[in-house]
Order: structure tokens, then sequence, then C-alpha cells
């Protein structure tokens, strides 16, 4: 880690990007030889601009192959041969893995860009800038860090809470934090980010509409409050999101929309998005989506050479959903499916009845977006330009469901079927009479497959005390009944089979070795935080 909070300082404030228009404008800035703490912050739209950095390039090394290894591959939902990630889907990762380092790498380097603006912006601003606006920033800042320390604690368990990443340039050598200090620390800048982020009412689709908002704080403490079983703040959360309006449900609350149009580069920032990377697409490396190289089926759908299907869809996510579920055509390629918005040069693109990615007999659509003119010109190899949801408003409709649950062992209150069949009834299936836990883990598994979900819902289905003292009885018993074989080649077909037992032990992930070699104090115990 200490390689990236050098790169921060080396840069300064190049973070600070100029203003938003365009999607290109989003991301362009002044010469970094031009920018020092005194003259950037000069005016409102500069600082209204000092945080878009923080949705793009400092993700990507999450986002490329980390975020959906640890909870796709890891979870079940997918399966590969890939030399570089088959260990994630036989839980045999090891610190020497380098895409596990390159995940740690990207959340500390999201850390450390937001502490840059935390420290630095408030001092360097003009008194002629509203205090709101800078709060606004600020609070978007606080909002991207609490998002980035969320993963961390979810994977690695106690990590190193730094909130100014230039104390420790010259001499990185710190001490873990327990993950109940790094969850409080959590809601600590996630309540700062939802008194002082501006609110919004989302309407359309559109790059206004691509920073943070208070909403969107409010949700994810929502989540947090869920992780930590405080049913009590994770409804009253959740609530607020709901009763404020400012989101809403594609294809429910958004007529002629869809589930599958949610994940189409055109519906970028639409009003279901509470959280999203912004992504520049056709850029230089690392500044677009690489989702759509890993999991296309071919380049004939990409149209950029790459499109390597690095992964298929378990067949335990295959059977998972129900006759009828919308969410199948969104998520999953199937044999003769035909979408329209690929490949509409050639009139659309027809799933080829003897796909086969990595043996599942069928492929990944969520986040397979097309060629470049498929997508308005915009795109690259490695480099779409379809936004990542970080987190969605149906996840608000579910997370109030499971805090009206409580625990329970079933409810038919209407305050949890409400929102939980909203959800069912928009990818074309039966409200349910009643709901269990099991009901609700299942609609978040469809729901959110390849989203980067599934694995962390996993890791909390023993509840807080199955996270602090690292206990997962009810997530082992489910995880090793999964099936992460593959189909015969012959019809018809046959599975053959292949199961793991996993151990609690692989509920957390060992820090990068890379990481403890610089730092070796991340193998000491953790260390109570001294909160400021």
């Amino acid at each position: 880690m200490n390689k990236y909070i050098k790169y921060i300082l080396s840069i300064g404030f190049a973070i600070c990007l100029g203003a938003s228009g365009c999607k290109k404008d989003f991301f362009n800035r002044p010469p970094e030889s031009a920018l020092t703490l005194g003259n950037f912050y000069q005016n409102t739209e500069q600082v209204r601009a000092s945080t878009n950095g923080l949705y793009n390039s400092p993700w990507f090394s999450w986002n490329n192959q980390a975020s959906w290894a640890i909870t796709e591959l890891y979870a079940g939902n997918a399966r590969t041969y890939s030399s570089d990630v088959v260990n994630f889907g036989k839980f045999a990762v090891t610190g020497d893995n380098t895409v596990l380092s390159d995940g740690w790498k990207s959340l500390f380097t999201v850390v450390a860009q937001s502490n840059a603006l935390i420290n630095n912006l408030r001092k360097n601003v003009p008194a002629s800038v509203p205090v709101a606006e800078v709060n606004n920033a600020l609070g978007e800042a606080r909002l991207m860090r609490a998002l980035a320390y969320f993963y961390l604690v979810r994977v690695w368990g106690n990590v190193p809470i730094v909130e100014n990443s230039l104390d420790y340039v010259d001499n990185y050598q710190i001490n873990t934090n327990p993950v109940s200090d790094v969850y409080k620390f959590i809601i600590n800048d996630l309540k700062f980010a939802e008194s002082n982020c501006m609110t919004k009412i989302r309407s359309g689709a559109s790059q206004s509409q691509g920073h943070v908002s208070s909403g969107s704080a409010t949700a994810l403490l929502a989540k947090v409050y869920l992780y930590m079983g405080d049913y009590a703040n994770a409804r009253i959360s959740a609530d607020k999101v709901i009763n404020s309006g400012e989101f809403k449900l594609y294809g429910a609350d958004v007529a002629g929309k869809t589930y599958n149009d949610l994940f189409k580069t055109s519906n970028n920032n639409n009003e279901e998005s509470v959280i999203a990377i912004q992504w520049l697409g056709g850029g230089s490396y690392g500044h677009g989506n690489s989702l759509q190289a890993s999991f296309a089926y071919s380049s004939t759908i990409t149209g950029t050479g790459d499109g390597y299907a690095v992964i298929g869809p378990s067949i335990d996510l295959q059977q998972a959903y129900e006759p009828g579920d919308q969410r199948v055509f969104g998520t999953v390629m199937l044999a003769g499916a035909k979408y329209p918005e690929l490949n509409q040069a050639n009139g659309g693109y027809t799933v080829p009845t003897d796909v086969n990615a990595q043996d599942t007999r069928a492929a990944i659509k969520k986040y397979v977006v097309g060629t470049p003119t498929d997508n308005g010109g915009l795109g690259a190899a490695f480099s779409a330009g379809n936004n990542t949801y970080l987190m969605r408003y149906s996840d608000v409709l579910l997370i109030k469901a499971e805090a009206v649950l409580a625990g329970a062992p079933t409810t038919s209150d209407p305050a949890a079927l409400t929102p939980f069949n909203r959800v069912r009834l928009r990818a074309g299936l039966n409200a349910l009479p009643a709901i269990t836990e099991a009901n609700i883990l299942h609609e978040r598994r469809v729901e959110f497959a390849m989203e980067g979900d599934y694995w962390f819902d996993l890791y909390r289905m023993d509840g807080w005390d199955g996270i602090i003292n690292n206990n997962h009885p009810k997530a082992i018993a489910m995880i090793s009944n999964q099936e992460r074989g593959i189909y015969s080649a012959e019809l018809p077909r046959v599975v053959y089979s292949q199961k793991f037992v996993p151990t609690n032990a692989n509920f957390i992930f060992p820090y990068p070795a890379t990481e403890v070699a610089q730092n070796p104090k991340l193998n000491n115990p953790p260390v109570p935080y001294i909160f400021k």
C-alpha cells in the first residue's frame, strides 16, 4: 500500500478533474504542472469537479478481475479454467495471487485519493465558494472512502484505517484495526455524507446524475446496518430512501424499460442507479469498463478483439432461476436467445446453439454491451463505456424487506412484502404471500448476479456474530451443496459434478504477500482504533 500513498503524493491534486459536461468532459483535467494547493479550487465549478476522479480509474483493478473473482467465482455463481482466477472457485486462493493483490491496491487507492481531497479541499477554497458546495464534495469523498472500506473489511476482515495517507509515506508500518472499528469508521463517513451531500430527484439517464447524493449515502448506510444486524436502523435508512422518491425501479416505475435495459450504455446514470463507477470508454487502458472483455462470449460481440468468456454462469446459478424470470435474459446468454442491441449492423446477435463458456453450455450477458457502433461509437478493447453499478435501488427495497423480517423465521408483514414483491414483479414473477430469509437470499442472488454481491450475502448469513467471530456454519452448509461442475458435451446433458466444502478460514482472504512484506504488522493482532 505504501507505493499507492506515494502515488497520491506525486500527483498532488490531479484527482481534481475538469468540469463535467459531456462524457469526456467528466474526466478532462488541466495540466498537472498547473495545479498547486492554492490555485485550483477557485470557483464553485472547480469544487464540484474535484471529486470526478473518484468515480473512475482508482476502481479499475477492483472492477477488472478482483470484484467478480471474489464475489462470483468464490460464491459459486460462475466457474472458470483460467489459471489466474481458477483458485477462487476452489477456495484455494493464497496471498501471492496477483488478482487478489490488485483488488487490495485498487481499494486502497480509492482510500488514498479520497483522503487527499478530504484533508486538503477545505483549506484551499476561497471564501467566495459556498460552504455547502465544499461540504458536498467532502461528503462525496467520504462516501467513496466508506465504500472502499466496506469492500476491504468484507474481504480481508481486520484492515488498517488510514485517514491521512501522507502520514505513512516515509515509513509505512501500520497495524490493522478490528472489524468492529472499521464498521464504525464506515458509518461515521456515511453519516457525514448523508448530512452534507446534495439531495436529488433522479429523472431519465444523464451524466449530470453520475455523482452520489445524500440519498446514496443513506442507501449505503442501510446496507451497512444490515450487515451489522442492526435491523432497526437498516429499516429507518431504507424507509428514508424509499420515501424520498429520489430513485425508481426500472421497468416498474420507469415505463418502457426492462431489467436488461439497466445494463445498456445509453442508460448510464438512470433512475435506479444509486452509486456507479463512471467509465470513460474508448480511452486509455484503465479508464474504461473492462468487464465485457472478460464476460463476452466472443469478439463477434465486442468488435474490438476481446471477448474471452473467462467465466461462465455456473450450473448452480442457472438452476437458481425460476421459470419465467426475465432476469435470465439480462444476465445469462442461453442458446438461441437473440439480443437486438448487440451486433446491430448485422441485425442483432443470436446466441449459438453450441454456446459453451467454461463448459457451462451458456455465457454471461450482464455488462456485455456490444461493439463501439452499438454504443454510439463509444468503446475499445478492455474499455467499454457502460457504468459499473456499486449499488442499485432494488437493493434498498430488498434491504427494507430483510430489515422488517429482522431475523424471524418468516413474515407476512406488508412492510416487508411490498418492497420484496416489487422486485419480483419487475422480473415477471408472482408475488409471494410470506417470505423467509431463504427467499430474500435467493432473490438477492438472481437480482444481483454478476454485480459483485453474492459472496458478501453468503458471508453474512450467520449474522454479525458470525462476521465478528468468523464462524459461518449456515453459509458453509449452503456452499457445500452448490453444483460447481460442468455439463457434458453430449445430449442429453449430464452434469459432471464438482462440489467444495469451505472452512471458516476461507471467509477471510489472505493479505497480499507483497503487502505483508512491506508491512509485517498486517499479521499482528489488530489494535483498537483511536477515533478523532
